[in-house]
């Protein structure tokens, strides 16, 4: 059906058909396209990007780390707190009691601030005070490691010594570090400022010892070094006794210490330097030695007096007889001064004819007053040597006439040895006497034990040693050697009768009662009785020589034995008696045997 106009209209659905026309419309749009993929998609996309950017703005931010110190700049200012930016992702809160000694803060201040501590949320604490304190403290310890010289403030004074503020830092001034002299009141130095270098840090306690005395003995070693630059030797200067030494003194030049030793302090010998000076003494020296590069000055005293070796008797000569009195004892011997101030030397083998001095004070001491003959003079060198023993003739001359081998002479005992005793028979003339040589009998570990010091010994001539002037002597060979007749008496197997006269851990000593000189060793095992007890000290007892050594002296004998062997001996006895009787009677039994059979052949 068409209107008037011609066209046609087309007749409208019923409203039904067009729902159901719409859903399925809606299903075919579903079915086509899937929006959950859609929505997962767009929303990584997202997540990618938003990495993006937090990468791209932490890449822009600094690496901050904790207990490392950042300059900030004082963003806000607050009641409490003062803000600070560090170009972190979030601004850093510092409380404004840190900044009561710096009262000139104020926004846009920048200051050094130390992160304490980074949260989880990425808010940063930070610190004032510790930032100034770790400062401060890589400042000293670059003073300490250039040895620089800083200014410090006198705070207190404390037990021992100053407290000095540096950087804010309390730091120690022992006392004796306070000057070279001593200082007695240490108040003098509260509230003032010094030049001190530091010398000690101690990292774990955080202690920080300073000096200012290393700084004065800087100067004073420059000026001793322009000092001592200027010195020569042969100078004269004047001087004062600053300190006393056994060896010397030392002495005060103005500025500059020089040794005095003791041998250039007087010509004649002495024992202490207090004998020449004394403390604040004011003398003149010569210089004797400069030593710039140690920084040393050698002083003279005595140089300033005329030699005393110029002063001698010009008449004295070689074979001149001289007195003096022993001043210094050495091992090779000892010096006798003459004069006052003239030394010379008397040599350890110039003292006697004998050989058997093993040391100079076994023939003279200090101050001993004697009197020699001159053996060398040298009055451009300033020496002499002197001699004793020369002044009376060699008594080993013909020495083998008087002290023929074989000779008895009486001696006296001068001296110990742990392998003998040495006899003097004559001045310059003595011979040993070895241990071993001294008693047949007593066992003797050491000479002392059978005589003492100038005992008068009489000794017999063994044997003489031109060359070593020694004389080889015994005691012993005197009488006749009893061991030739103790053989015979005490010969192996034989008994005797002897008391116990010491026990000891391994056995006895025993005395034989027949000879009180002489004794045997019993073995413990042999001090066995019949009825098993052991024989005591103090006991009487037979025994038998079990062993007789006549070279080592040894004799060793037996209590078990005399009765074992009487046993063994009457057992034996015993079974040869059983052996007769029963043989005597096997004997008769077979004769008695034979005559019967001889009975019956013949029937």
């Amino acid at each position: 059906m068409s209107n008037q106009t011609g066209e046609i209209k087309r007749k409208s659905p019923p409203s039904y058909e067009i729902q159901n026309e719409k859903q399925n419309d809606q299903k075919n749009i579903k079915n086509s396209f899937d929006w959950t993929k859609y929505e997962t998609h767009f929303n990584n996309e997202i997540e990618e990007e938003r990495k993006k950017l937090e990468e791209i703005y932490t890449k822009t931010l600094p690496n901050i780390q904790e207990l490392e110190i950042y300059q900030g700049i004082v963003t806000h200012m607050l009641d409490t707190m003062i803000i600070v930016d560090i170009g972190f992702k979030a601004e850093g809160a510092i409380p404004i009691s840190e900044f009561r000694e710096n009262l000139n803060i104020q926004v846009g201040s920048k200051i050094e601030v130390m992160v304490v501590k980074i949260d989880y949320k990425g808010q940063c604490i930070l610190s004032y005070q510790k930032a100034k304190m770790l400062r401060n403290w890589q400042r000293i310890n670059q003073a300490y490691d250039k040895s620089e010289v800083i200014l410090g403030y006198v705070a207190a004074r404390t037990k021992g010594g100053l407290i000095v503020e540096i950087f804010d830092i309390e730091c120690f001034l022992p006392g004796s570090h306070i000057n070279v002299k001593p200082v007695r009141d240490y108040d003098t130095y509260v509230g003032k400022t010094m030049e001190i270098k530091v010398v000690k840090i101690n990292q774990k306690t955080k202690n920080v010892v300073v000096s200012h005395k290393v700084l004065i003995e800087r100067d004073i070693e420059e000026q001793r070094k322009e000092m001592i630059s200027k010195l020569d030797k042969g100078q004269v200067l004047e001087g004062k006794i600053k300190n006393i030494l056994p060896y010397g003194a030392f002495v005060d030049l103005g500025g500059v210490d020089a040794l005095l030793h003791i041998t250039d302090m007087s010509w004649p010998h002495i024992n202490h330097p207090t004998e020449i000076v004394q403390l604040e003494q004011e003398l003149k020296f010569v210089v004797l030695g400069v030593d710039k590069e140690k920084n040393r000055v050698q002083l003279g005293l005595k140089q300033l007096q005329p030699h005393p070796w110029n002063s001698l008797d010009k008449n004295l000569k070689i074979g001149s007889k001289v007195k003096g009195k022993v001043s210094v004892l050495a091992d090779y011997g000892a010096f006798v001064e003459i004069i006052p101030g003239v030394e010379a030397l008397l040599h350890i083998s110039e003292m006697s004819w004998s050989t058997d001095l093993s040391s100079t004070q076994d023939f003279v001491q200090i101050g001993d007053e004697l009197e020699t003959v001159i053996l060398t003079i040298d009055r451009k060198e300033r020496k002499m040597s002197l001699s004793i023993k020369q002044l009376t003739p060699d008594p080993w001359i013909n020495i083998q006439e008087k002290y023929s081998i074989g000779s008895e002479h009486i001696g006296i005992v001068k001296k110990f040895t742990n392998f003998g005793v040495f006899i003097e028979l004559e001045q310059g003339v003595s011979g040993i006497i070895y241990t071993n040589d001294l008693s047949w009998i007593k066992k003797i570990k050491h000479p002392s034990e059978f005589c003492s010091i100038n005992d008068k010994l009489k000794v017999i001539v063994l044997s003489i040693d031109l060359q070593t002037r020694r004389f080889n002597l015994g005691h012993k060979q005197l009488t006749e050697n009893p061991w030739e007749k103790y053989e015979k008496i005490y010969s192996v197997g034989s008994i005797h009768n002897g008391i116990i006269s010491n026990l000891f851990e391994k056995g006895a000593s025993v005395k034989f009662t027949e000879d009180q000189k002489i004794e045997a060793f019993a073995p413990l095992r042999f001090l066995e009785k019949k009825n098993g007890s052991t024989i005591k000290k103090g006991e009487n007892a037979d025994f038998k020589i079990i062993e007789f050594n006549k070279e080592t002296k040894k004799i060793v004998i037996s209590h078990t034995s005399v009765y074992r062997d009487k046993d063994q001996k009457k057992e034996q006895r015993v079974k040869n008696r059983k052996f007769e009787r029963s043989t005597l009677g096997d004997i008769a039994g077979l004769v008695k045997l034979k005559e019967q059979i001889e009975k019956e052949k013949n029937k």
